[in-house]
């Protein structure tokens, strides 16, 4: 590792620059192509760096573990929404790593990776009475987020004692970060309980004195574009709340404060910033209190676990010129990185370019464009970058795409989803690759898409 000058959203600090991972990218996306992965047949492929995904899991637990006390009660549960992929669940569960869920689609996923109900958290806006029975049937760990929701729980409990631990969803109200869509704390934020709003924040506590088995307190303030200081405000709001909470309490009922996720990425270069260490340091200067023992801790992170360790590679099928400028189109578009065709501004990728061998390309640099095979006019992966002239045959990869990216699949025009593979070195020079998931076939395209029921506007509503 060396250290390089990148200042940190929110921070300003210098962070460590992973030498290694780009070597063993550029590595991957040429053996890919020699193992017959990728080529005219297979166009495009996801990549995961295994390495690099355990060496973030690492690095998230030394965070934490080095601004608590001995034997402090800290859960990270992986945002499963950030990558749903059972193989990647597995791998996060053996690194110590749970999971936090927000449907019955991610429970039913963690718990085919093995991930254990007490290291599981339920949290969505939108719980159904099923989705919270099953969980407090499995000990799962709920957060509820709303009066009306916490009702329904109220009924479910009975004057019993729940296995779940149970908490209440907040939302501390402390602004938004720099993209809207994504910040979970504004005024009029659709996530938990609006403490700011008249009369919440009596009726929250009211609420825990009235139910003993509340002991948890959950927010979720950051999210990509938010930075470190005004995810830390949220997160000394909610301690504020639980202090009195116990206090009014006169004991000690909320013992576990969920911080939620949302560490920001850097998607400008291969530079780690902010990283975990720094922001459990301004959590630690921000909110001493928290990190004092008398406290368990829940993170949920997730983009910031995996985006970093993914790549899609997909083919140049046709290279072209359009006004002067040129064009690669190429098999990945809106299918794989829909916020980054919709929202280019906010969502930019880097594009590496790989000559027909899978090797960096070199040669001057060229403004173009890297189109998508979608059938619209916006279907960039990116704009006017500068690479080496990337031509027929050659590779376009989307780096940084390990998390919402290529397991969040567009089904614009019925394009298929693209194989994933995890990779690591395998001791002799080369690379060893494990399928993830499998490419989408055209059956499977035509079954999700009614392919058993062609009759049933013909003839299955006739009188």
């Amino acid at each position: 590792m060396r250290a390089e000058k990148d200042g940190s959203e929110g921070t300003g600090e210098t962070v460590g620059y992973d030498d290694e991972r780009p070597v063993r990218r550029d590595q991957a996306v040429r053996e890919a192509v020699e193992q017959g992965l990728l080529g005219p047949d297979d166009p495009i492929v996801a990549l995961l760096d295994v390495t690099g995904i355990r060496e973030s899991a690492a690095e998230l637990r030394s965070a934490f573990e080095a601004v608590t006390p001995p034997g402090t009660r800290v859960l990270h549960a992986f945002a499963v929404k950030a990558t749903p992929l059972v193989p990647v669940l597995r791998l996060l569960r053996e690194e110590g790593i749970g999971a936090e869920v927000a449907s019955p689609g991610e429970l039913a996923l963690a718990r085919a990776a093995g991930v254990e109900p007490e290291r599981t958290v339920l949290d969505s806006p939108a719980k159904t009475p099923a989705e919270l029975r099953e969980a407090l049937a499995l000990g799962i760990a709920v957060n509820a987020d709303n009066p009306q929701e916490l009702a329904r729980i109220d009924a479910l409990v009975g004057s019993g004692v729940p296995r779940s631990p149970l908490g209440l969803r907040v939302n501390p109200q402390v602004g938004a970060g720099s993209i809207e869509a994504l910040s979970t704390a504004t005024a009029t934020s659709k996530f938990g309980v609006a403490l700011r709003d008249e009369g919440a924040r009596e009726w929250v506590v009211r609420a825990y004195l009235e139910r003993p088995w509340l002991t948890r307190l959950h927010a979720h303030t950051g999210s990509q574009g938010v930075a470190l200081e005004l995810m830390a405000r949220g997160v000394a709001q909610t301690y504020a709340l639980a202090e009195e909470i116990n206090r009014r309490a006169g004991r000690r009922q909320v013992d576990t404060v969920d911080i939620g996720g949302g560490l920001p990425v850097n998607f400008a270069s291969d530079a780690t910033r902010p990283t975990y260490a720094e922001y459990a340091r301004v959590l630690r200067e921000t909110v001493p209190g928290l990190f004092d023992g008398r406290y368990g801790l829940v993170t949920e992170f997730g983009r910031s676990l995996l985006a970093k360790h993914g790549t899609v590679v997909a083919r140049v099928e046709y290279a072209k010129s359009a006004g002067g400028r040129a064009v690669a189109v190429t098999h990945a578009g809106v299918q794989v990185a829909t916020r980054t065709v919709y929202a280019p501004g906010a969502w930019p990728l880097r594009i590496a370019a790989y000559d027909a061998k899978g090797r960096p390309k070199e040669g001057p640099a060229v403004v173009q464009d890297v189109a998508g095979p979608a059938c619209f006019a916006g279907d960039l992966l990116a704009r006017e970058q500068s690479l080496p002239l990337l031509e027929q045959g050659d590779y376009a990869a989307a780096l940084d795409a390990g998390a919402y990216y290529f397991a969040h699949h567009y089904a614009y025009n019925s394009l298929p989803r693209p194989a994933v593979y995890g990779f690591v070195p395998d001791g002799r020079g080369g690379v060893a690759f494990a399928l993830v998931r499998r490419a989408q076939t055209t059956q499977e395209i035509v079954r999700e898409s009614g392919g058993d029921h062609p009759d049933a506007l013909v003839q299955g509503l006739r009188p």
